[in-house]
């Protein structure tokens, strides 16, 4: 949905126009002092992403969540809570738990998980360009990699 500005003479043509109508005409309300709810995802995604993105080079070790060594779905839980969110513990209840989204929407800090059928066996944090932060399998570290599959989903934590 795309913000508009304010405009006195719309308001002057129309009357009064209530939150409901604004909303129906792709148009959005902003209250002084108040936060949209979109910004404040993108702030804690943004801050999730800084937070895995500091852990890098740290090992991968099973079932762990930080803060000095990670599995997949311990780094996302770990860099969302140190950006004020909650999270579940494994991939597959965090891909439950987000808003799933297309592709084409996706934004630095959503989750990208992997799936075979209808079970996610991994996720990382989409870092731009095609890119995710993960911590991949035993032996290796958290790290930034090019998304290698196209059979991805994409999911936002609100």
């Amino acid at each position: 949905m795309t913000a508009h500005a304010y405009s006195p003479s719309l308001f002057a043509r129309t009357g009064t126009v209530s939150a409901v109508t604004l909303a129906a005409v792709g148009g959005s309300l902003l209250v002084p002092g108040g936060a949209p709810e979109a910004h404040a995802a993108a702030a804690h995604a943004a801050k999730a992403l800084k937070v895995a993105a500091s852990k890098k080079g740290a090992p991968y070790g099973y079932g762990a969540t930080g803060p000095s060594s990670f599995d997949c779905s311990g780094l996302v839980l770990y860099s969302y809570r140190k950006a004020g969110r909650s999270l579940p513990r494994t991939a597959q209840a965090q891909y439950n738990r987000t808003r799933h989204i297309a592709a084409s929407s996706r934004q630095k800090g959503d989750l990208v998980f992997f799936h075979h059928g209808g079970q996610v066996y991994h996720v990382g944090i989409y870092a731009g360009a095609g890119k995710i932060w993960h911590s991949p399998k035993t032996g290796s570290v958290v790290k930034l990699t090019k998304i290698w599959s196209k059979g991805v989903r994409y999911g936002r934590v609100g």
